[in-house]
């Protein structure tokens, strides 16, 4: 790496957020802000990254990036124009609707899946569970293919994900522990532990009265001992068991695990991010892909982060969908500015997703029911064409009346965003040769860069 990009990922690190505080992410007038941001963006050692902000439990597209105005069906919200003349979203979505120019708005999506587990698990996963197959989660396809061997944290972030509902979704399935997700914040925080401590890895540090050089010791009889455990009973087990412990000590000794000690970035940065375990969870996203890490799950399961279904809004949906879009905003929008100017959004794809949407008619309760016949998701950043709506429900909302877009679909535009080969393939605990994406699968030529 030349002097200016190393200059550049060390400001990036120390200073921009302070810069940030100022004002200064929306541009300097030296530009030497700019200059960092293109630097760390040329780097030809930059991988590609992808963060996935999962919305659990479904969210209402119509109450958010497919309002119906003028009819019945689009409740009392408004909707609000965005910096792309034409593109609507809801009126709670103000600052993302200043950043649509990044956004590509999937209005088409259909699938036949309104229960929540089968819906979650072809979501993640674009596989029915049925079978003897255990599909492996997006996090673990991209991560295995994208990761650095060398690198010192996982492959794979889940930040208070909700798997209650489908835990073979949130797995690692026939790739097996080595391609498993680290989990942070999956306790459930509420609103007021959002801190410091909220997200970090438990057991990263030793305890206060070993000494690193006592601790060395202790590991050096384990590996001994696990050693010649291996070579009586050679398998997958054991080896998963050394290759899960190497790469903790890894980790607990490295200076990347700082990612996790968000009381690093200046107070007013977190504020914009939001005070809230999503918001913070958005932080936490870019601090991880800043240091390598090539997938990143951040989960809106309620606005004070409890494990829940949060979008499932059977009554009371525009209390709630109010709430959880104004938590959603600041986490999203504030994750789009600050990757753009650390020169990281080209390399980093936003996907924002649940499981399917709500239905357009309102119910007796004032709620949405489940709708998987035609629902949003959207994409940002990666170098996609945003600024663009792919598919139409019509007035209604009723159905897809334009550009149907398919699950797998959607996951082989994601890989290819990700300069991936759809086709590649791995092979299942079965000896069966599984693509990463279904064959069938035809990806959005429109938003493809």
């Amino acid at each position: 790496m030349d002097r200016l990009s190393s200059s550049a990922q060390r400001v990036t690190r120390r200073q921009l957020l302070r810069l940030a505080s100022m004002g200064a992410l929306a541009g300097s007038a030296s530009g030497w802000l700019e200059t960092l941001a293109a630097s760390a963006a040329a780097d030809p050692k930059r991988r590609k990254a992808c963060i996935l902000l999962w919305m659990s439990g479904g969210p209402s597209q119509i109450d958010t990036f497919d309002p119906k105005p003028g009819h019945a069906n689009g409740g009392p919200f408004k909707s609000i124009q965005t910096s792309v003349p034409g593109i609507l979203i809801g009126e709670h979505l103000p600052k993302l609707a200043q950043e649509s120019k990044e956004l590509a708005i999937i209005r088409g999506m259909s699938t036949k899946e309104g229960d929540h587990s089968r819906a979650t698990y072809i979501l993640r996963t674009g596989y029915l569970p049925q079978g003897p197959v255990r599909y492996p989660a997006l996090g673990s396809l991209i991560s295995k293919e994208l990761e650095d061997e060398s690198a010192e944290l996982p492959g794979f972030v889940a930040v208070a994900p909700y798997r209650a509902i489908s835990p073979g979704a949130f797995g690692p399935g026939f790739l097996g522990p080595r391609y498993a997700p680290l989990i942070v914040g999956e306790r459930g925080y509420g609103a007021g532990r959002a801190g410091s401590r909220a997200f970090r890895v438990d057991d990263l540090e030793l305890p206060a009265d070993i000494q690193r050089d006592r601790a060395d010791d202790r590991l050096g009889l384990m590996q001994s001992l696990a050693r010649n455990f291996e070579e009586t009973r050679p398998g997958v087990s054991p080896a998963s068991h050394k290759d899960a412990y190497q790469r903790a000590v890894k980790m607990m000794r490295s200076p990347a695990a700082r990612a996790f000690e968000l009381d690093e970035e200046p107070a007013a940065v977190r504020d914009a991010y939001g005070r809230n375990p999503f918001g913070q969870g958005c932080l936490l996203a870019r601090r991880l892909v800043e240091r390598g890490v090539p997938f990143v799950e951040v989960t809106l399961s309620s606005v004070d982060g409890r494990n829940a279904l949060g979008w499932d809004t059977h009554a009371q949906n525009f209390e709630t969908v109010k709430g959880l879009c104004g938590v959603l905003d600041s986490g999203w929008a504030t994750l789009i500015s600050d990757l753009r100017s650390r020169g990281l959004l080209d390399d980093t794809l936003i996907v924002w997703m649940g499981e399917f949407g709500r239905t357009p008619k309102i119910n007796e309760s004032a709620g949405r029911d489940h709708f998987p016949n035609a629902w949003s998701t959207v994409l940002a950043g990666g170098k996609l064409k945003g600024g663009r709506v792919i598919g139409d429900t019509g007035a209604d909302g009723g159905e897809v009346r334009d550009r149907p877009v398919s699950v797998p679909d959607l996951l082989a535009t994601i890989v290819k965003g990700l300069g991936l080969d759809p086709m590649v393939q791995n092979t299942a605990e079965n000896g069966r040769p599984i693509r990463l994406v279904d064959p069938k699968a035809r990806a959005i030529a429109e938003i493809l860069g």
